[in-house]
């Protein structure tokens, strides 16, 4: 099922940030912890799922991958912290 979603995934030390978009949330970032993705998150090890935001439409999820990608990262941490205060990997909440 296709699904837009904008999401952010760290490492285990919360150092890193990825922020990503897809149209199936739970087979991406299953690629991203099998770690099956060359590239960034497999660079340095980002498979932990601390933030998703669910959108109707593929245009809006690209519109707010992009925004996110611009902001500061202390805008990322708050907006993180703001319904994930605990950085717990959300992984569960979506399979």
């Amino acid at each position: 099922m296709k699904q837009p979603a904008v999401y952010i995934l760290t490492n285990q030390s919360n150092k890193v940030l990825y922020v990503g978009v897809t149209s199936n949330l739970s087979q991406r970032v299953y690629q991203h912890k099998n770690h099956s993705i060359e590239g960034f998150t497999k660079k340095y090890n980002v498979d932990k799922l601390v933030y998703f935001e669910i959108h109707q439409e593929m245009v809006s999820a690209i519109a707010r991958e992009k925004q996110l990608k611009n902001w500061r990262r202390e805008w990322k941490d708050e907006l993180i912290s703001g319904i994930n205060s605990n950085w717990q990997d959300l992984w569960n909440e979506i399979i």
